[in-house]
């Protein structure tokens, strides 16, 4: 699982890369840990991150154990962008939106969400 969150750059910007594809709800939960960690090591306001969610699979219990992370994050976060969200019911985004108090722009692209995280 440590294989799925990592930094990545793009153009000449570090970004965290948390690669939820093809995960399943306990996976997601594993995953969501790991990027916590991550992300709370480093400076406040300094993290872009990008989240990859493409054919993974999310249920209730697993958006439970989600919620908490998005909101620890928060304060280490620059910016933050979202792909692969077409399988995440729109109630589970929206509730994620409103439990973490955060925009969670999402994206059609890896290379979209890119962009837009790298844009001044």
């Amino acid at each position: 699982m440590k294989n799925r969150i990592r930094f990545i750059s793009h153009k000449d910007k570090k970004i965290l890369l948390a690669d939820g594809s093809n995960c399943s709800p306990e996976e997601l939960v594993e995953l969501a840990a790991l990027v916590q960690s991550q992300v709370t090591a480093e400076p406040r306001g300094s993290v872009l991150l990008l989240a990859d969610f493409a054919g993974a699979k999310i249920d209730k219990r697993s958006l439970e154990r989600l919620k908490p992370a998005l909101v620890l994050d928060r304060p280490h976060l620059k910016r933050s962008a979202w792909v692969g969200t077409e399988n995440l019911p729109k109630v589970f985004y929206e509730h994620l939106k409103s439990f973490s108090q955060r925009e969670l722009p999402t994206f059609k692209t890896r290379e979209e969400a890119l962009d837009w995280l790298v844009e001044d």
